[in-house]
This record gives C-alpha cells, sequence and structure tokens, in this order.
C-alpha cells in the first residue's frame, strides 16, 4: 500500500478516502482499479453520462460519500446548478429523453433490478440505445452500487474538498449520514 499511497499523493497530494478504505485489502485495489477504469474509459456513452449514471446510483444506494465525490466531478463538466438539478429530480432536470430513461434504469438497478423486464430493455432500444449501451449502463450502475456500499461499509467520508460550500446542498448530499 505504501507505493499505492505515494503514488496517489505525487498525483492528488492526499490519499483519498476511497484508497484508505482498500488498506485491509490491499490485493483486491488493483483489480477494482482496472475494472473501474475500463468502464469508465470505455464507455459507450461518454463520461458525462457515466457520471451523470453514478450520481444518480449513489443517490439511491444511498451513497453520502459517491454522491459528495460525483456531484463535484459532474459539476466541473455540466455545471453545479444543472448537476443540482439532476440530483434532485434528473426526470426534470432538462435532461434530453434517452438520458432520463438510462438513469431510470440506473436508479431501477439500484433500487431493485429484479423487477427490470424485457418491456423495459425494449424502451431502452426504441429511444435508440444499442445492446452496448445498455450492458454499460447496467455495468456504470451496478459497479457504483459495489463500490459506494463498500466504501460506507468500512467507514469512508467525503474529504472537505468534495463537500459543496453552501451548508443546504451538502446536507442534501448527505443521503446516508447526517
Amino acid at each position: 500500500m505504501a507505493t499505492i499511497y505515494a503514488n496517489e499523493v505525487a498525483s492528488m497530494g492526499r490519499v483519498m478516502q476511497a484508497t484508505q478504505c482498500w488498506s485491509a485489502r490491499p490485493d483486491i485495489l488493483a483489480p477494482v482499479e482496472h475494472l473501474l477504469h475500463q468502464i469508465r474509459d470505455g464507455f459507450s456513452l461518454g463520461l458525462v453520462n457515466f457520471r451523470l449514471i453514478t450520481l444518480v446510483t449513489a443517490k439511491h444506494v444511498p451513497s453520502s460519500y459517491c454522491s459528495h465525490v460525483y456531484f463535484k466531478a459532474l459539476s466541473s463538466m455540466i455545471g453545479r446548478e444543472q448537476t443540482l438539478a439532476v440530483h434532485r429530480d434528473y426526470r426534470n432536470a432538462g435532461l434530453t429523453e434517452q438520458q432520463t430513461a438510462m438513469l431510470a434504469y440506473a436508479e431501477q438497478i439500484t433500487i431493485d433490478a429484479s423487477r427490470i423486464g424485457q418491456a423495459d430493455i425494449d424502451h431502452l432500444r426504441a429511444l435508440g440505445f444499442t445492446d452496448l449501451n445498455i450492458a454499460d449502463i447496467a455495468l456504470a450502475a451496478s459497479f457504483r452500487n459495489f463500490l459506494s456500499r463498500y466504501f460506507d461499509a468500512v467507514g469512508a467520508e467525503a474529504e472537505t474538498d468534495f463537500l459543496d460550500d453552501d451548508l443546504g446542498v451538502r446536507a442534501e448530499l448527505s443521503v446516508a449520514r447526517r
């Protein structure tokens, strides 16, 4: 872990809580990071949509840590107000019909994936999603479920620079721990 920590300090100036969560099982960190990068970097719908899925999924896990981290990451891409609108109610946040359907699918995966049926998949296809797109949405949401639940289970708390300056927004993003 010393090398991993040193590399993170060199690149980010700190060791993130997410990284520290793997201290008891450092052998798992590399494969988890590799899978995250494979899913994110090869995401067929682009980084913005990957982060939209991550934010909505984190909210519904619920995971305060991942909600704060991905709120900050997505805000830098689409703006703070748009990101806040997505977090509050993505269905009324001015997203495209495709994005809204994508997020509804990710939300259902998080709430109860066993209720997803062929009609749900057919609806996504009718909106122009390919099987690759649908698989990527499912992977992004499912993987975020895993990571968010793990980070919360071992006590990760968002670093101060991920916390919004507005205490009301900060409280809103603290979906699990208050």
